[in-house]
């Protein structure tokens, strides 16, 4: 009985008849549509990935291989500097792009050493970055984010920077001092 009834299609599940359609044998060419399927799936996969992980590749290595810009920026005349005073000086930043507008303007800390003498110190703090203030009475840079304290040559008094604050190199172009900046040091 068991064996007609599995011949019209009738199969018994937990003792009760069941009614199941015949199974259709698959045509000769599955085999073959599935595999090109499954190629033009990974083919297409790929392709994708590859759209998304070239750029993202590219952008993480790009600075590895980039050059920084460095740029001499004057930053005042010679005689409005007074010998032994550090000073507030504002210029382009070294590799802002077009649509930056104020933003792409920095600042650096100018000291006056002697009469031909300059030191220029970075206004960002080496332990985030943070913007550093001048105290002319205490000579102390100080950085109001963590409390970041830097002596008058630049070097780490206190806090939690772990080094002392970026120097740029100076120079004095006929009546004018410039500075060799570089883009925003990230910290």
């Amino acid at each position: 009985m068991a064996n007609e009834a599995e011949q019209h299609g009738i199969i018994e599940i937990s003792g009760y008849p069941y009614l199941g359609l015949p199974h259709d044998p698959e045509p000769p060419d599955s085999e073959s549509r599935r595999r090109f399927l499954k190629w033009i799936s990974l083919a297409v996969g790929g392709l994708g990935a590859t759209a998304v992980g070239v750029p993202v590749v590219a952008f993480i290595l790009r600075p590895l291989f980039t050059k920084k810009e460095r740029t001499w920026r004057q930053v005042g005349a010679v005689d409005t500097f007074k010998v032994g005073t550090t000073t507030k000086v504002t210029y382009a930043d070294a590799a802002p792009v077009a649509w930056t507008g104020i933003s792409g303007r920095t600042a650096a800390w100018l000291r006056r050493d002697s009469t031909d003498t300059f030191t220029a110190y970075s206004i960002n703090c080496s332990h985030l970055g943070c913007p550093v203030r001048w105290l002319p009475d205490a000579e102390l840079f100080m950085c109001p984010c963590h409390g970041g304290v830097y002596y008058k040559d630049g070097t780490v008094a206190a806090g939690p920077p772990p080094q002392q604050l970026t120097k740029y190199p100076t120079r004095v172009s006929g009546d004018q001092v410039e500075i060799l900046t570089s883009p925003i040091p990230v910290t």
